[in-house]
């Protein structure tokens, strides 16, 4: 079993002992995204870290979304539930780079590719992903990816 789903489950114990409603229905609905990805195909395995963090970033980004959707509905009260959820799940996420670690990030994988221009937008997004590895949202990469490629 990953550390990572090791800890989550840990968290989720001590959460329901402590009887923290908020904490233990998140981190449930975390290890049940984790279980349902490890299901996903033909045959059940193990995640590993990484994918573990993988199914926490999109479950952060789910919970970010419904926020806003929630908001500009007016349903102020769902709103803050979604967010509370999402600060839960960011305690496990990696620490979000600043928009000048990014566009360094960014600038060494576009030199080192050698990247110019919009043909090659999809390369460079990929380059730029793998340099950033989780540590940004999508958007903000793609939008310094197309500021240094001039697009």
């Amino acid at each position: 079993m990953s550390t990572l789903k090791d800890r989550l489950t840990a968290d989720m114990r001590a959460a329901l002992k402590a009887r923290d409603e908020l904490t233990t229905s998140t981190l449930r609905m975390a290890l049940a995204a984790v279980g349902t990805a490890e299901v996903a195909g033909k045959v059940k395995r193990e995640l590993t870290d990484d994918e573990v963090l993988a199914v926490l970033t999109k479950e952060a980004k789910k919970r970010r979304e419904a926020a806003t959707a929630f908001g500009d509905a007016g349903r102020a009260e769902q709103s803050a539930k979604e967010t509370a959820e999402g600060d839960v799940l960011e305690r496990y996420l990696p620490k979000q780079l600043s928009d000048e670690e990014l566009a360094e990030l960014v600038a060494g994988a576009l030199s080192a590719g050698g990247f110019s221009g919009k043909a090659q937008l999809g390369p460079a997004m990929k380059a730029a992903q793998a340099a950033v590895a989780g540590r940004a949202a999508g958007g903000r990469v793609a939008a310094e990816v197309r500021r240094q490629l001039g697009l």
